[in-house]
């Protein structure tokens, strides 16, 4: 089978944070209780003239060389997050990527599954050799909804990760005979309405884990009904719904696979999983991109890989759709992730009052199922002359009857 895997990766993080624990002392909660309870610092927060759009291509468009965008034939989008029921994502960012006409594009939705998904089938198109040496890009993008005052709001956020997929896998390569996958319907979170995000919370810590359960018990029994974690894998990435849950996801993990008891565990947490939740704990929900921003973290944060050592990850997807496979560290793998500079993009954030989040809040759920409306650029300290004027970025002009129009800053 033909090497293939990430050539290249990006981080859009949004151009804005909200501190939790300010959060959390303006809602009559300890300052401490982000930290300490979920294990997360902040969350990305997107102006109203942005949207999941603008965020994938503003994601892309840094990562690609003329090269690059010449030799893409396929494009596909991750997200839960799409601002139309019918007309995808993908069709905009192939637009302002001014990628090739001939270029597949689609959108994949699974909740947070919906990026690897795509990574997936991307890898897979690129592997069975169709298209000779053409490359796919493939992006997550997405926006949470609004939650004011609610127990959800300290794991929401909007960010962008872009994914060169090829045969010149210098990140990552993945073992495409290596996944492992489970499924079941469930209820523990949803998007019944364009206005809405839905569930249970308590009952979707459970179904990750009842997922993780499942996606492993199927690698293992692939792999003849047993898997040394410790000699097969030199690190481990988990889905982030927030950093706290993969501290659980791994003790349990542990406990059944080595016996371990809390404290070993959490020491194996230590040493093999927290650096890659570095900026997940800084972005909030990342929902399509969240093991990506951790692949990210892990490659910033564990200097002791080597090229060919495997890492192991396990993706869900509430509703549900749950994948654990493995990839093999690439040859240029630091210097690549060095060069997306995410933890620089994260301190250059416009850090939000939290008056100022609730009114940005406020005002973006004001404009969903508008026909028509023009986001205003004033405010927020004068943000977007700061941050966007005369830097190229893709922003949202606005709506008329429906019809998106978009702008470069």
């Amino acid at each position: 089978m033909q090497r293939v895997g990430i050539e290249k990766i990006w981080v859009y993080p949004c151009s804005m944070s909200l501190d939790l624990g300010e959060l959390a002392k303006a809602r009559g909660l300890e300052e401490t209780y982000p930290v300490n309870d979920l294990m997360m610092r902040s969350r990305g927060v997107s102006p109203c003239w942005e949207d999941p759009i603008t965020t994938a291509v503003n994601a892309a468009k840094p990562m690609l060389s003329q090269e690059d965008i010449d030799s893409i034939e396929l494009l596909i989008v991750g997200t839960e997050s799409s601002p139309d029921q019918g007309k995808p994502i993908s069709t905009f960012v192939h637009r302002f990527l001014g990628l090739p006409d001939n270029c597949r594009n689609f959108e994949t939705k699974h909740a947070c599954y919906g990026g690897t998904c795509a990574a997936m089938m991307a890898a897979h198109w690129v592997a069975s050799g169709a298209a000779g040496d053409a490359k796919a890009l493939v992006i997550a993008t997405d926006q949470s909804r609004m939650h004011l005052g609610s127990p959800w709001e300290y794991v929401m956020g909007a960010i962008g990760v872009a994914m060169l997929i090829s045969n010149k896998p210098d990140v990552l390569e993945y073992d495409l005979r290596d996944n492992a996958y489970w499924t079941k319907e469930v209820g523990d979170t949803f998007r019944p309405t364009s206005r809405e995000e839905a569930g249970n919370t308590e009952n979707s810590v459970y179904c990750y884990l009842e997922a993780l359960e499942g996606a492993f018990a199927h690698y293992k029994q692939k792999h003849g009904g047993s898997v040394d974690l410790e000699q097969r894998f030199a690190k481990h990435i988990y889905h982030v719904p927030f950093a706290g849950m993969v501290k659980r996801a791994h003790r349990q993990l542990m406990r059944e696979t080595r016996k371990m008891s809390r404290k070993e565990a959490d020491a194996h947490f230590d040493e093999k999983v927290a650096g890659s939740l570095v900026y997940n704990s800084q972005c909030g929900g990342t929902y399509t991109a969240s093991t990506f921003v951790a692949l990210t973290g892990l490659l910033d944060q564990y200097k002791d890989l080597s090229v060919g050592d495997r890492i192991s990850i396990f993706a869900y997807g509430s509703g549900s759709c749950a994948e654990f496979y493995s990839g093999l560290i690439g040859p240029n793998a630091y210097e690549a992730v060095a060069r997306a500079a995410v933890q620089e993009k994260l301190d250059a954030r416009y850090r939000l009052s939290v008056e100022e989040y609730e009114a940005v809040e406020t005002e973006r759920t004001s404009y969903i199922d508008m026909a028509t409306y023009q986001p205003s650029r004033e405010g927020l300290n004068d943000h977007y002359k700061r941050f966007y004027e005369g830097k190229g970025y893709l922003v949202l002009k606005g709506l008329e009857g429906h019809f998106r129009h978009y702008e470069w800053s």
